[in-house]
Protein backbone atom coordinates (compact mmCIF):
# COMPACT_ATOMS: atom_id res chain seq x y z
CA UNK A 1 0.00 0.00 0.00
CA UNK A 2 1.43 3.48 -0.87
CA UNK A 3 2.09 5.73 1.66
CA UNK A 4 -0.34 8.30 2.45
CA UNK A 5 1.07 12.08 1.27
CA UNK A 6 -0.30 13.84 4.51
CA UNK A 7 1.27 11.73 6.68
CA UNK A 8 4.40 13.16 9.26
CA UNK A 9 7.75 11.10 8.94
CA UNK A 10 7.50 9.66 12.16
CA UNK A 11 4.49 7.59 10.85
CA UNK A 12 5.56 3.86 8.96
CA UNK A 13 3.52 1.82 7.12
CA UNK A 14 5.12 -1.62 8.36
CA UNK A 15 3.06 -4.67 6.96
CA UNK A 16 0.84 -7.55 7.98
CA UNK A 17 1.33 -8.78 11.31
CA UNK A 18 0.04 -12.19 10.30
CA UNK A 19 -1.61 -14.72 13.06
CA UNK A 20 -0.20 -18.19 14.09
CA UNK A 21 -2.29 -20.82 12.41
CA UNK A 22 -3.43 -22.45 16.07
CA UNK A 23 -0.61 -25.58 17.13
CA UNK A 24 -2.04 -28.77 16.45
CA UNK A 25 -4.70 -27.85 14.49
CA UNK A 26 -6.18 -30.27 11.69
CA UNK A 27 -8.58 -29.49 8.91
CA UNK A 28 -11.89 -31.58 9.24
CA UNK A 29 -11.84 -34.87 7.07
CA UNK A 30 -15.19 -33.98 5.50
CA UNK A 31 -13.60 -30.82 4.15
CA UNK A 32 -10.55 -32.38 2.92
CA UNK A 33 -12.90 -35.04 1.49
CA UNK A 34 -14.48 -32.29 -0.48
CA UNK A 35 -11.47 -30.52 -1.81
CA UNK A 36 -10.33 -33.56 -2.97
CA UNK A 37 -13.60 -34.63 -4.70
CA UNK A 38 -13.18 -31.64 -7.43
CA UNK A 39 -11.26 -28.59 -8.83
CA UNK A 40 -10.56 -25.82 -6.24
CA UNK A 41 -13.76 -24.13 -5.27
CA UNK A 42 -14.76 -20.47 -4.59
CA UNK A 43 -14.67 -19.78 -0.57
CA UNK A 44 -17.96 -17.40 0.13
CA UNK A 45 -17.75 -15.83 3.57
CA UNK A 46 -18.53 -12.45 4.97
CA UNK A 47 -16.97 -12.84 8.20
CA UNK A 48 -18.88 -11.14 11.28
CA UNK A 49 -21.32 -9.73 8.99
CA UNK A 50 -22.84 -13.16 8.61
CA UNK A 51 -24.07 -15.08 5.53
CA UNK A 52 -25.81 -13.95 2.59
CA UNK A 53 -28.92 -15.39 1.48
CA UNK A 54 -27.85 -19.19 0.95
CA UNK A 55 -29.65 -20.16 -1.87
CA UNK A 56 -28.96 -16.72 -4.10
CA UNK A 57 -25.26 -17.78 -3.16
CA UNK A 58 -26.08 -21.79 -4.74
CA UNK A 59 -27.22 -19.87 -7.67
CA UNK A 60 -24.68 -17.45 -8.37
CA UNK A 61 -22.50 -20.54 -7.85
CA UNK A 62 -24.59 -22.72 -10.53
CA UNK A 63 -24.51 -19.69 -13.09
CA UNK A 64 -20.41 -19.36 -12.87
CA UNK A 65 -20.00 -23.01 -12.81
CA UNK A 66 -18.08 -23.22 -9.92
CA UNK A 67 -18.08 -25.58 -6.83
CA UNK A 68 -18.03 -23.16 -3.57
CA UNK A 69 -17.30 -23.69 -0.16
CA UNK A 70 -19.51 -21.77 2.34
CA UNK A 71 -17.88 -20.38 5.48
CA UNK A 72 -20.95 -20.53 7.53
CA UNK A 73 -20.86 -24.38 6.57
CA UNK A 74 -17.09 -24.85 7.47
CA UNK A 75 -17.08 -23.33 10.92
CA UNK A 76 -13.54 -22.04 11.87
CA UNK A 77 -10.68 -23.52 9.76
CA UNK A 78 -7.64 -20.63 9.65
CA UNK A 79 -7.91 -18.54 6.16
CA UNK A 80 -3.89 -19.01 5.80
CA UNK A 81 -4.31 -22.66 5.33
CA UNK A 82 -7.69 -22.67 3.52
CA UNK A 83 -7.59 -19.62 0.74
CA UNK A 84 -4.45 -20.92 -1.09
CA UNK A 85 -6.46 -24.40 -1.80
CA UNK A 86 -9.28 -21.87 -3.24
CA UNK A 87 -9.72 -20.97 -6.76
CA UNK A 88 -11.22 -17.48 -5.36
CA UNK A 89 -12.51 -16.10 -2.46
CA UNK A 90 -15.40 -13.64 -2.36
CA UNK A 91 -15.60 -11.35 1.04
CA UNK A 92 -16.76 -8.73 2.51
CA UNK A 93 -13.41 -7.27 2.45
CA UNK A 94 -12.75 -6.80 6.17
CA UNK A 95 -8.94 -5.74 6.54
CA UNK A 96 -8.00 -9.21 7.97
CA UNK A 97 -9.99 -11.29 5.54
CA UNK A 98 -8.41 -9.06 2.17
CA UNK A 99 -4.61 -9.62 4.10
CA UNK A 100 -5.32 -13.17 3.93
CA UNK A 101 -6.77 -13.42 0.45
CA UNK A 102 -3.53 -11.20 -1.39
CA UNK A 103 -1.33 -13.52 0.77
CA UNK A 104 -2.79 -16.61 -0.59
CA UNK A 105 -2.52 -15.06 -3.84
CA UNK A 106 -5.55 -15.95 -5.25
CA UNK A 107 -8.18 -13.67 -6.81
CA UNK A 108 -10.71 -11.74 -4.99
CA UNK A 109 -14.13 -11.15 -5.14
CA UNK A 110 -14.79 -7.87 -2.96
CA UNK A 111 -18.53 -7.33 -1.42
CA UNK A 112 -17.88 -4.52 0.75
CA UNK A 113 -20.76 -2.85 3.17
CA UNK A 114 -19.38 -0.66 5.41
CA UNK A 115 -16.67 1.13 7.26
CA UNK A 116 -12.94 -0.04 5.81
CA UNK A 117 -14.53 -2.79 3.33
CA UNK A 118 -14.90 -0.06 0.41
CA UNK A 119 -11.36 1.00 0.94
CA UNK A 120 -9.65 -2.47 0.77
CA UNK A 121 -11.81 -3.47 -1.95
CA UNK A 122 -10.99 -0.53 -4.07
CA UNK A 123 -7.43 -1.43 -3.03
CA UNK A 124 -7.88 -5.23 -4.22
CA UNK A 125 -9.15 -3.87 -7.88
CA UNK A 126 -6.24 -1.44 -7.86
CA UNK A 127 -3.75 -4.33 -7.68
CA UNK A 128 -5.44 -6.16 -10.13
CA UNK A 129 -5.81 -9.26 -7.99
CA UNK A 130 -9.78 -8.96 -8.64
CA UNK A 131 -12.68 -8.16 -10.51
CA UNK A 132 -15.06 -4.50 -9.98
CA UNK A 133 -16.02 -4.88 -6.29
CA UNK A 134 -20.03 -5.54 -5.79
CA UNK A 135 -21.02 -3.88 -3.25
CA UNK A 136 -23.47 -5.59 -0.69
CA UNK A 137 -26.31 -3.41 -1.53
CA UNK A 138 -26.44 -4.66 -5.58
CA UNK A 139 -26.16 -8.49 -4.53
CA UNK A 140 -27.37 -10.36 -6.46
CA UNK A 141 -26.96 -14.39 -8.20
CA UNK A 142 -26.23 -12.47 -11.52
CA UNK A 143 -23.64 -9.80 -10.21
CA UNK A 144 -22.28 -12.51 -7.97
CA UNK A 145 -22.18 -15.07 -10.50
CA UNK A 146 -20.58 -12.42 -13.14
CA UNK A 147 -17.95 -11.70 -10.41
CA UNK A 148 -16.81 -14.88 -9.62
CA UNK A 149 -16.90 -15.78 -13.67
CA UNK A 150 -14.19 -13.16 -13.74
CA UNK A 151 -12.64 -13.73 -10.74
CA UNK A 152 -11.87 -17.47 -12.12
CA UNK A 153 -11.67 -17.29 -15.79
CA UNK A 154 -10.01 -14.14 -16.50
CA UNK A 155 -5.90 -15.39 -15.84
CA UNK A 156 -4.63 -11.65 -14.96
CA UNK A 157 -6.62 -11.84 -12.22
CA UNK A 158 -4.85 -15.04 -10.79
CA UNK A 159 -1.48 -13.39 -12.26
CA UNK A 160 -1.93 -10.65 -9.98
CA UNK A 161 -3.17 -12.09 -7.46
CA UNK A 162 0.07 -14.34 -7.35
CA UNK A 163 2.52 -11.11 -7.40
CA UNK A 164 0.95 -9.66 -4.40
CA UNK A 165 0.72 -12.96 -2.47
CA UNK A 166 4.41 -13.49 -3.68
CA UNK A 167 5.41 -9.56 -2.16
CA UNK A 168 3.86 -10.41 0.88
CA UNK A 169 5.52 -13.58 1.47
CA UNK A 170 8.76 -12.14 1.32
CA UNK A 171 7.27 -8.93 4.13
CA UNK A 172 8.15 -9.56 7.76
CA UNK A 173 5.47 -6.32 9.04
CA UNK A 174 6.36 -7.21 12.57
CA UNK A 175 9.98 -6.98 12.21
CA UNK A 176 9.71 -3.17 12.13
CA UNK A 177 7.16 -3.22 14.78
CA UNK A 178 10.11 -5.09 17.19
CA UNK A 179 12.99 -2.85 16.28
CA UNK A 180 10.99 -0.27 17.10
CA UNK A 181 9.98 -1.04 20.79
CA UNK A 182 13.51 -2.68 21.23
CA UNK A 183 14.79 1.03 20.42
CA UNK A 184 12.44 2.85 22.28
CA UNK A 185 13.06 0.67 24.95
CA UNK A 186 16.90 1.27 25.07
CA UNK A 187 16.26 5.22 24.02
CA UNK A 188 13.38 6.04 26.18
CA UNK A 189 12.37 7.61 23.29
CA UNK A 190 8.98 6.62 21.95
Amino acid sequence: MPRPRDWPPELSIVGYWWPAVPEGWQPPPALLDFLDAGPPPVYLGFGSNGGADGAMMAEAARDAGVRVLLQDEIGDVPHEWLFPRMAAVVHHCGAGTTAAGLRAGVPTVAVPRYTDQPFWARRVKALGAGPDPVPHRRLTATTLATAIRAAVTDPRFRRNARAVGERLAAEDGAAPLVDWLVYSARTGRA
